[in-house]
């Protein structure tokens, strides 16, 4: 596949991938804040910190290294020894849910059941669900890496609103079930997902669709675990790629949930503020979540068909290393101002956000400058997921497992300064430890970027500095927008709230218009694909 048939399936890819799930995720978020008016900020707590991470520990330490090595390089493999290698997840992950289970079940602070009933259910349904979860993964791979644009998606989308239909059903009709409600909601997001990609693939293989494409699996027997005479099981080169990721994957949770983990093993938070806490995380990584992550994954391919893992910029296809070096240039910068844009205006609509969203239980209290933090935090994330992203994909075993050893002094120096700004300054200093956490992992990656280009003549690191005109119009609107927020904000009723809200679509549309006139290149980018 000629490298810009990849890029233009890739932008595809992510840009239906945003579109879809922000769909889907609009009523989400509709219902889970009618929701919130129904459950206490303990369960909430218990729900979305405590179980939520026994979930994604166990689905990250058991697939996200093989997701990273499978794929890696060309959809052109044997593809049977891929899925024997991608099937070793599940017990793995059977591994993981044991071991991790009984940490849950015996090792932690159990909550009063008078506030959280039937907390034991709820561990072994949402380790259940990640097992279950993996049994989907040769299938999300075999996608992934033959980008079927809309199969992730739609997966994905319908299995978060059939959850969220069934929370609020049985929130309305028997709030007593306590964790019940989430265990079931919980097991039928992983059942529809995986059943979405078998029910595609059953469909899709042996159909003259796949036969014009040449598709490499030809019976949805081949998707099961083969032994192949007088061959290995798996591809050894791959697997050893994989345990590399694997060493690094641990390290990764540790800093992608880290705050989650110092408030699960120290108790630094008590569940109600746990609650809190993650209720403003949600809301303040939607972005996150629409838009930089289907970027990050969707280009992660992109750059891993485009460019040769381990070999250096001389040694590369010069054609794609300049589409490569553009794509990227592009990207930092389509990132860049939109975490801007969020950390401005973010600043001064926090407080009615979260008002809006959640009433005085969310709008009092540490709310506000919590989702004011992670206003600045979402510009660190967007920057990171594109700078890793690229650096993943062109890293060698020996570069991957060098950058292992920076992971585990940087786990090491997150959790300590977690630990302590989270006693100096509540639950903010999660907040503050991400960004000093995230600040550094961009350091590594832009650092990896500029010695990997020094030797040509693209500079892609240049997408990081937006122009003068429209850093300006950022900090006026920045200024104007905290000035209208002291004064019509937000205990002055809904006529003074409708004023500050006019105000920012004006210093909003200013920036709009300014972007559209400073930063040409890029819109016509976005325009193309």
């Amino acid at each position: 596949m000629a490298a810009q048939d990849v890029l233009g399936q890739t932008a595809r890819l992510a840009s239906s991938s945003a579109l879809l799930q922000v769909l889907f995720r609009v009523v989400t978020f509709g219902l889970n804040a009618f929701t919130l008016r129904y459950l206490s900020r303990e369960l909430i707590g218990v729900v979305n910190v405590r179980l939520t991470l026994l979930y994604s520990t166990v689905v990250f330490l058991a697939r996200e290294a093989f997701r990273r090595a499978c794929l890696s390089g060309s959809a052109k493999r044997n593809w049977t020894k891929t899925i024997n290698l991608l099937w070793l997840t599940v017990p793995l992950g059977v591994f993981w849910c044991i071991i991790l289970g009984l940490v849950w079940l015996h090792l932690l602070e159990v909550p009063d059941p008078s506030v959280v009933p039937h907390y034991q259910a709820g561990v072994v349904a949402f380790g259940l669900s990640a097992i279950i979860e993996l049994l989907g993964e040769p299938f999300w791979v075999l996608a992934q890496a033959h980008l079927f644009v809309r199969l992730k998606v739609i997966a994905e989308s319908l299995s978060v609103l059939s959850r969220c239909i069934l929370t609020v059903t049985l929130v309305i009709l028997y709030p007593q079930w306590g964790l019940y409600i989430f265990s079931l909601a919980q097991l039928l997001y992983v059942s529809v997902l995986v059943m979405c990609y078998v029910i595609y693939f059953v469909m899709f293989l042996g159909s003259p669709e796949a036969t014009k494409k040449s598709f490499p699996v030809a019976r949805v027997k081949a998707l099961l675990p083969n032994f192949v005479e007088d061959e290995t099981f798996v591809n050894w080169k791959e697997a050893r790629l994989t345990w590399s990721f694997f060493k690094q994957s641990f390290l990764k949770q540790i800093l992608t949930e880290g705050e989650r983990y110092v408030m699960t093993f120290l108790n630094v938070l008590n569940f109600g503020d746990q609650g809190v806490y993650d209720i403003v995380n949600n809301l303040g990584s939607l972005v996150a979540r629409f838009i930089f992550l289907p970027i990050e994954e969707s280009f992660y391919v992109f750059f891993a068909k485009v460019l040769e893992r381990g070999k250096t910029v001389k040694d590369q296809k010069q054609d794609d290393v300049a589409m490569a070096a553009n794509v990227l240039e592009l990207l930092l910068k389509l990132v860049l101002l939109i975490g801007l844009t969020i950390t401005v205006f973010g600043y001064a609509y926090s407080q009615l956000a979260l008002d809006i969203y959640g009433g005085s239980m969310l709008s009092s209290g540490t709310g506000p400058d919590l989702l004011r933090c992670y206003s600045l935090y979402v510009l660190f994330l967007a920057v990171n997921g594109v700078t890793e992203c690229f650096t993943f994909a062109l890293m060698c075993k020996e570069e991957v497992d060098r950058y292992n050893f920076v992971m585990l002094a940087l786990s090491f120096i997150f959790l300590c300064i977690s630990y302590f700004l989270t006693h100096w300054y509540g639950s903010v200093g999660f907040i503050l430890a991400n960004c000093f956490n995230m600040g550094i992992r961009i350091a590594h990656s832009t650092h990896y970027i500029y010695d990997y280009f020094k030797e040509s003549t693209h500079r892609p690191l240049t997408g990081l500095l937006p122009s003068p005109a429209l850093l300006l119009v950022y900090i006026i609107s920045a200024v104007i927008t905290a000035f209208s927020e002291v004064l019509f904000c937000c205990d002055k009723g809904w006529m003074a709230r409708l004023i500050h809200i006019s105000t920012g679509a004006l210093c909003f549309a200013a920036t709009l218009v300014t972007m559209f006139c400073t930063e040409t290149k890029l819109i016509h980018f976005v325009r193309n694909q």
